[in-house]
């Protein structure tokens, strides 16, 4: 887990890991940030590690109840087809919630989308 950002932190974690999973908010200026981080992805694995690969993008974020968030997942799969996690992790209170009640997320709102997720990133890696 790294912060949102392509510092020197982001470049040695990627230079250690044999995968990525992307988190993608659903918001059009998170697009321009994930093509940068491909970009730095593709720079480590060309010159440092290569080995390094990316596991999926999971779009967060989500209200697919607005046209913008539609569109961004449009996009997403567009651009990363099945790279893309059918898994969607909605625009949600139970986070701050889960902070302030100082709990994980998943034992605070056991049926949270993140469990989904694990179990998606799971089959892929069994697939693999």
């Amino acid at each position: 887990d790294c912060q949102p950002s392509l510092g020197l932190l982001a470049v040695n974690a990627l230079t250690a890991a044999h995968g990525v999973i992307v988190p993608v908010e659903a918001e059009f200026f998170a697009l321009r940030g994930v093509a940068l981080l491909v970009e730095t992805i593709e720079t480590v694995r060309d010159r440092i590690n290569p080995r390094l690969k990316i596991d999926g993008i999971v779009a967060t974020m989500v209200d697919s109840r607005t046209l913008h968030s539609r569109e961004v997942l449009q996009r997403l799969q567009e651009a990363f087809g099945d790279l893309v996690f059918d898994t969607r992790i909605g625009r949600t209170i139970k986070f701050p919630d889960a902070s302030v009640a100082t709990e994980p997320i998943i034992s605070y709102a056991p049926n949270h989308a993140y469990r989904r997720l694990a179990r998606e990133v799971i089959a892929r890696g069994d697939a693999a």
